[in-house]
């Protein structure tokens, strides 16, 4: 069980914040209270009896409600989650590479090996198996790193590419302070190449928004589009597109999350131009970068933008299409639970329950491992017309 679970809750409220990596001072202003309030709450001088207030410290910690009231029905899961992640953690914090320490380093593997386990990774990734990942990401991350220790002319793309899993993993997780250090690690390996870093940044600018940084987001992410941009779009390399017009796409959400209208329709304007030159079935750089992702992506941004029937249109008439399945499983999965939050927006709760049923057949772990679904599973649920399926997964994931 997790420690947390036995403490009363103004010290659980302080020992997620601590987890999150977060001051008082920073928690109190995403939460729009002041730090004298936050103090308060987290030594039980201050009680916490809104539903509404205990809901917005929830998703201030991306944690369920019922986690912060100490009714998580899941610990195992959670525990399980929890230690992977610090796991996760542990890695990242190994400086290998830059203090070179032999007697730290322990066995370097043969480099065929190492890029055969990158790959499977990423395999693993973009099949949703999240829990598997979660297991041998801090092995990739120790192996790489001394690798590249051992012999600094190899392996700096490699090591970018775990970097980048890394992030891609803990931000689907809801860890978006250690998914900052991976992406902010993937950056300083790529260094000195700008095809490397572009890769980078598209982790580094889901990273920011995720963490409610969508101006830094579209700042970085155009600028890393635009170093790469190819003089003539006609004449250029499949890879190259595929990766300016997955940058151009994140920027674009970016812009969305800030509100920013005529700025998302240009990006994803310009985005959808590189998309027809590469087409469908790629995945350059690991972007799934096509016609029907920046169609998606069109989606995704209409419901940031607040337009529900816009984001179910394009959700409705992208699904039909062939190349929808030629997709990652995790890319696919993810829409379906933006699909879920557009139908409820749009008041229809009957079709946000098919969308997160054909979401947990196709992954279950997107549905089950992602804090931010959950908030979404529990809406559903609450419905009188949800489906059979969604109660009790609901029930069995204790977001009831």
């Amino acid at each position: 069980m997790d420690s947390s679970e036995l403490l009363p809750i103004g010290r659980r409220v302080a020992y997620w914040r601590r987890r999150r990596g977060l001051s008082q001072q920073v928690f109190a202003d995403r939460l729009g209270k002041s730090k004298s309030w936050v103090d308060k709450v987290e030594r039980g001088v201050r009680a916490l009896d809104k539903v509404s207030t205990l809901r917005d410290i929830a998703a201030a910690l991306r944690i369920d409600t019922a986690v912060l009231l100490g009714r998580d029905v899941q610990p195992a899961l959670v525990a399980e989650r929890v230690e992977g992640v610090e796991r996760i953690r542990e890695a990242l914090s190994a400086y290998d590479i830059v203090l070179g320490r032999p007697a730290a380093r322990g066995v370097v593997l043969p480099a065929d090996r190492l890029v055969r386990d990158v790959e499977h990774a990423w395999v693993m990734f973009q099949h949703a198996r999240y829990p598997q990942v979660v297991a041998v990401v801090p092995g990739l991350l120790a192996g790489m790193q001394r690798a590249v220790a051992d012999d600094p002319g190899w392996g700096r793309p490699l090591l970018v590419e775990v970097y980048r899993l890394a992030a891609s993993l803990l931000v689907k997780l809801g860890e978006v302070e250690l998914g900052w250090l991976a992406a902010d690690r993937a950056m300083a390996a790529a260094t000195g190449d700008p095809v490397l870093v572009a890769a980078a940044t598209v982790q580094l600018g889901q990273v920011f928004r995720a963490a409610g940084r969508a101006r830094t987001a579209q700042s970085a992410t155009l600028a890393a589009a635009y170093r790469i941009a190819p003089p003539d779009p006609n004449d250029s390399a499949p890879g190259a597109l595929s990766l300016c017009g997955t940058l151009l796409v994140q920027a674009a959400l970016a812009a969305a999350r800030r509100g920013d209208d005529h700025a998302t329709a240009e990006l994803l304007d310009e985005a959808a131009g590189m998309a027809a030159r590469v087409g469908e079935g790629h995945d350059h750089h690991r972007t799934a970068f096509g016609p029907t992702a920046v169609d998606l992506a069109r989606a995704a941004a209409a419901l940031d933008l607040g337009d529900a029937g816009e984001a179910v249109a394009w959700h409705e008439k992208v699904t039909k299409r062939d190349a929808w399945r030629w997709l990652p499983v995790e890319h696919r999965a993810a829409h379906l639970v933006d699909a879920a939050r557009a139908y409820l927006q749009g008041g229809d709760p009957v079709s946000a329950g098919r969308a997160l049923v054909d979401a947990e057949r196709m992954a279950p772990a997107e549905v089950r491992h992602r804090p931010a679904v959950r908030e979404v599973l529990a809406q559903v649920a609450r419905d009188p017309h949800a489906p059979g399926t969604i109660i009790q997964l609901a029930v069995t994931l204790g977001v009831t």
